[in-house]
């Protein structure tokens, strides 16, 4: 490994943006910001901006490969093929299954991290869990023949097959039994998330209260806001300090006014951009699967076959940052957070990932003045030229 400075004419810290100056490298970790030149190898960026590597807590799939096909081989090539969206971080997602497809999508996670990986990769921080625990109304592109009532038994039984590695499940509040088990996988060290869901706000409440702390991807698959009942949208938007809010910034599954009162309600601290990524992510257009269901990716959706709902989406995280600087609903600070820190604070993964600090591995994306991505950084190595 190597000592060098990065030269560049901004550094996005996590309370500030520092212009100019340098960012030590040392052994693969980030060192101390210097603004005099130091005595090393300098790696020149400048006309460039340095910040985090992305954290992507919501993402199915990519490169033709999703996390339910339940292989190793799938959950490699996601992990290496979205190193060109600049994530460097990442929860491989599933999707509402049975229980055995789910225990096998879990081992199969787990046994590609215990296996290691030559090849550059994102790092794996954890398991998000979308579904089975979510209701009919709403179910978007979730399998109907699998939704079910929320079961500590079923988590734990999911939780062994990964070996821990389960970080955060999702649920819908109107079941009797959310806010217990909310508060039973919480005790677990699970984060649980909202959505799919036709709860009113007073369930999405009781929730919030057991220990919820997101809400998945805010506005798509949940009652939305009414001036006589707020719904899930509502309990979203006025629990400000209490829960974040995930939003596929694409400019199809949110308007971005829409998306901008999410923010302005809840700040951007407390909002999480999410690709929500099916496997058609970096892929031309066509047929492709969610899960067992057939989706067709056409002017940059993915929609089911049969009715034609969204599908996830093929949105890479690079793309939402810039869409949100874009369309003037986020500084260009404001957008980085909203990719980096943020998700990993409402994911509790902000120990590992998510900011530049001195110790912590040196994940980190090169942006032009746009916020364009030049290159990513892993360990301090680059893996990726735009």
């Amino acid at each position: 490994m190597s000592t060098y400075a990065i030269k560049a004419d901004a550094f996005y810290f996590p309370t500030r943006v520092a212009r100019g100056g340098y960012l030590m490298v040392e052994d693969g970790v980030f060192g101390a910001y210097l603004t005099s030149e130091p005595a090393c190898d300098i790696v020149d960026y400048t006309g460039f901006e340095i910040a985090p590597g992305y954290v992507d807590t919501h993402i199915h799939g990519f490169d033709n490969c999703d996390i339910m096909d339940r292989k190793v081989e799938s959950v490699a090539a996601v992990s290496r093929g979205i190193l060109r969206n600049g994530v460097t971080s990442y929860l491989p997602t599933t999707l509402t299954a049975s229980t055995e497809q789910l225990e096998e999508a879990c081992a199969s996670v787990a046994e590609y991290v215990e296996m290691g990986d030559d090849v550059p990769h994102a790092r794996i921080q954890g398991i998000f869990l979308e579904g089975p625990f979510f209701t009919e109304k709403y179910k978007g592109a979730q399998n109907p023949a699998y939704l079910s009532a929320p079961s500590m038994e079923k988590l734990n039984r999911w939780q062994a097959a990964a070996k821990g590695l389960v970080k955060k499940i999702a649920v819908a509040p109107e079941y009797e039994d959310a806010p217990a088990f909310t508060a039973e996988a919480v005790a677990s060290g699970v984060v649980v998330a909202l959505g799919h869901s036709a709860a009113t706000c007073d369930q999405a409440r009781a929730c919030l209260d057991a220990g919820a702390q997101v809400f998945v991807h805010t506005y798509n698959g949940m009652s939305g806001l009414h001036h006589r009942e707020p719904g899930m949208v509502g309990a979203a938007l006025s629990s400000a300090d209490k829960s974040y809010s995930e939003l596929i910034c694409d400019g199809h599954h949110v308007n971005p006014v829409s998306a901008g009162i999410v923010m302005n309600a809840k700040s951007h601290e407390y909002t999480v951009l999410i690709t929500d990524c099916m496997c058609a992510g970096g892929m031309p257009d066509g047929d492709y699967f969610l899960g067992e269901l057939p989706v067709v990716v056409a002017e940059g959706t993915a929609r089911l076959k049969d009715g034609g709902s969204l599908a996830g989406s093929i949105l890479n995280m690079c793309d939402a940052v810039k869409n949100v600087f874009a369309w003037g609903i986020a500084t260009k600070q404001e957008a980085i957070y909203m990719a980096t820190q943020a998700p990993a604070e409402a994911n509790d993964i902000a120990d590992v990932c998510g900011s530049i600090r001195p110790g912590r591995d040196a994940d980190f994306v090169v942006l032009d003045s746009d916020l364009s991505l030049k290159a990513t950084y892993l360990g301090g190595e680059e893996v990726y030229t735009a």
